[in-house]
């Protein structure tokens, strides 16, 4: 089984032109430039995702500030 999938994918011209820029200047090919752009919106996707249950159970708790969060952390940890 292969460990890369190919994909199709419509661009506007001007983020093509960029994106075989900034290839070509890094002596990198295009799918390398848009793995990283791909994997550096995937982990802030995750990053906000995660950001955004924190304040939910945030909301439950009735916390109003992060010392608050991190004072139950760390006595939770004792």
């Amino acid at each position: 089984m292969s460990t890369v999938k190919a994909w199709t994918v419509s661009l506007p011209p001007k983020m093509i032109k960029e994106t075989e820029k900034i290839a070509k200047e890094g002596n990198l090919s295009k799918s390398d430039v848009v793995r990283e752009a791909l994997g550096q919106f995937l982990e802030t996707h995750q990053w906000k995702k995660l950001q955004q249950e924190a304040a939910q159970k945030a909301r439950e708790f009735s916390f109003v500030s992060e010392e608050e969060v991190e004072r139950t952390v760390h006595e939770s940890r004792k």
